[in-house]
């Protein structure tokens, strides 16, 4: 279960300014805005509930063994922490055993941070109320807009590693094997007195440079790099095997990468803003920064292999592309940075990890449903599973079963139904009246559709969620100017004529023949007309045969044109950004009609479209009406394409002797 993101909905703030909003049953709703969820790439109240409906569905599984490949928190706040705890100990009395990896939001930081906080906790007036830790510049000021607690600070890894430390950072005495990649045993053999020992803080760490790994990996390091190394500070690792039953190897990573900035101060290093944070260094790092982690690796996977143990790795991060290979693709058509692209591993990073010997590994982070392998030359073969966060759209976890040591059956249990999923709306509505009677500007910016709140489902909430989200954030933040113009106002008939079109009227022109097609030249940089004009009237002539030709197109593949205008706007772009997070799985959301509607936009497109005058880095105005969409759209159309068409994500096997995965739902749908 990957990236739970556990927020205390009815959790103790302990403050005498602000506990909540009170509830009839007499505890306090601690929850964050519906506005900060709907802005988020991850639910922060809700998902209160669906942990707890994925925990009873594991369980009433016969499933007693769970790993958390990080994230599992909100972010590492006490109120948080010791609220999963309370709910793991609650399962955990029951049988089932829990097993957690650490993620960059747990810690966010390597040590504490006693000025963090939020600003959008929920006030029964529908209100925001910023809460923060004591040490922050607010509540040293004392601010009394702020309420302040250290609830809200954010715990490091000793905190964490203290409180959570039953659920597998610290050896059991029910477990046949446990260890660290800094555990020596007497004589080579376990013991589980040395290894409580050996599970302290202070005995789990190693040096971290600026430049690369310390330690004993310094000398080689500043000897490539030609200058000496600096910051170098010492780290923790949290990084476990253990073996719960007798066989099964659980290798918890720990692929969070601290690399000391500018701020650090060797004075001080436990202060917690001396470091970058981890989120977007994952795997590229964690081969030039920890290379005692890589030289474990290899040894566990060796081990492994001799003595004939089910080894199961997870750590939060990819280890390679985990957009199905369209990462270059995305890079080129959206805006730089989009879609998080910097945390993509590098094409040498698979190769590294795939050199340590492991051959498959689950992991979080990007809360994506998704499967990549890679092999190399030198016969290593790697296969990472993406496992989908229960915060977000496509909400499921994994069930991993060895079939023997080389085929491993993995199912995805999506979470549709989830009890109690609604229990929060009434304090939501309050929001919503709360931000549609106010007038200040910041109120209006912050208005959601209340459809959201009329939602009958877990499935369905966080389907319309991701729709907000997408119309709230992602068209904004990832989108080139023309090209959210045109997502947001066509449909997907005019999509399909569209791809049709062959006019020579202009960019420019379209203002003075208004109603054939919703588009402007809003975001094109004015240009000098050239070659002989046409008149803008002929955009209704030529409009009128592309649409015959569409026609035809859609006829051919048993369709009818008219109903692609059952796609909105609203619908492409929410069916494309839940394709990126959860691939296969958003296709059986979408149905089989559309589906195939979508199929044939993919192949609709000239082959060679025009190519795009620009101005800058902008459109011109003085490009054919057709020419910037078919460009930038074929492209978008073959990444949708390529997003539901990957490896099998939903219900597969990972054969690692015959290096292949298998598909092993005869009912899956893909774009292919």
């Amino acid at each position: 279960m990957s990236d739970v993101h556990f927020h205390d909905v009815y959790g103790d703030l302990k403050s005498t300014q602000f506990a909540g909003i009170p509830t009839r049953d007499g505890k306090n709703a601690t929850i964050r805005t519906m506005y900060a969820q709907l802005t988020s790439t991850r639910l922060f109240n809700e998902n209160y509930f669906a942990f707890r409906t994925a925990l009873d569905d594991a369980y009433a599984k016969g499933i007693r063994i769970v790993a958390f490949p990080g994230d599992y928190s909100d972010d590492a706040q006490p109120m948080n922490v010791d609220g999963i705890a309370t709910v793991l100990k609650e399962y955990q009395a029951k049988g089932m055993r829990f097993f957690l990896a650490p993620g960059n939001h747990d810690p966010v930081e390597p040590y504490d941070d006693l000025e963090a906080g939020k600003n959008d906790f929920l006030t029964k007036d529908g209100k925001e109320q910023k809460v923060y830790a004591t040490s922050n510049a607010a509540c040293v000021a004392k601010d009394p807009s702020v309420v302040c607690t250290d609830q809200l600070m954010e715990q490091g890894y000793e905190k964490l590693m203290a409180k959570l430390g039953e659920f597998g950072f610290n050896p059991n005495k029910a477990d046949l094997h446990w260890e660290t990649p800094f555990s020596k045993y007497t004589g080579g053999k376990y013991s589980y007195e040395e290894a409580v020992a050996q599970s302290a803080v202070a005995k789990r760490e190693f040096e971290i440079c600026a430049e690369g790994a310390g330690g004993a990996y310094k000398a080689a390091g500043e000897a490539k790099l030609g200058k000496s190394y600096t910051r170098c500070t010492a780290m923790v690792d949290s990084s476990y095997l253990v073996e719960p039953v007798k066989g099964l190897w659980l290798l918890a990573i720990d692929a969070n990468v601290f690399i000391p900035n500018a701020k650090f101060d060797p004075a001080n290093p436990k202060k917690f803003s001396g470091y970058d944070g981890a989120g977007n260094a994952g795997w590229n790092k964690v081969l030039t920064h920890k290379l005692h982690l890589v030289e474990w690796i290899k040894s566990v996977s060796a081990r492994a292999k001799a003595e004939g143990k089910q080894l199961m790795a997870y750590s939060h991060y990819p280890t390679m592309d985990f957009y199905a290979n369209q990462t270059e693709a995305m890079k080129a058509a959206f805006k730089p940075g989009a879609f998080q692209t910097a945390r993509v591993p590098d094409a040498a990073t698979a190769a590294g990890v795939a050199a340590t010997g492991l051959r498959w590994h689950v992991g979080g982070h990007m809360h994506f449903n998704g499967t990549n392998d890679f092999a190399d030359a030198n016969g290593n073969y790697l296969v990472n599973v993406q496992s989908p966060s229960l915060a977000v759209y496509g909400a499921a976890y994994k069930i991993i079963t060895y079939k023997d040591l080389d085929t491993v059956d993995v199912q995805t249990v999506a979470l549709k139904s989830v009890p109690r999923f609604n229990e929060l709306f009434p304090y939501y509505q309050v929001e919503y009246d709360y931000l549609r009677g106010s007038v200040l500007p910041a109120d209006v910016a912050k208005r959601w559709e209340r459809g959201i709140l009329d939602t009958r489902s877990y499935g369905e909430f966080t389907h319309t969620y991701f729709g907000e989200l997408s119309r709230l954030r992602f068209m904004d933040e990832y989108w080139p100017c023309e090209m959210k113009e045109a997502a947001m106002a066509l449909d997907g008939r005019q999509m399909l004529i569209l791809s049709q079109l062959d006019t020579r009227v202009t960019l420019a022109q379209l203002k003075d023949n208004p109603g054939v097609v919703p588009l402007t030249a809003n975001c094109a940089a004015t240009g000098t007309p050239s070659g002989t004009a046409v008149a803008a009237a002929q955009l209704t002539a030529d409009w009128r045969e592309a649409t015959v030709r569409a026609e035809l197109l859609a006829a051919s593949a048993g369709l009818k044109l008219d109903d692609f205008a059952k796609i909105t706007p609203y619908n492409f772009y929410g069916d494309f950004h839940r394709t990126v997070y959860a691939g296969e799985l958003a296709l059986r959301d979408m149905g089989q009609e559309r589906v195939n509607q979508y199929k044939l936009l993919m192949r609709a497109f000239p082959a060679n479209p025009a190519p795009v005058v620009r101005i800058g880095d902008k459109v011109s105005d003085q490009n054919a009406v057709q020419v910037a969409y078919q460009n930038q759209f074929k492209q978008v159309f073959a990444i949708f394409k390529g997003l539901g068409s990957g490896k099998p994500s939903d219900r597969f096997t990972i054969d690692l002797k015959g290096k292949k995965i298998g598909n092993a739902d005869s009912a899956s749908m893909s774009f292919n």
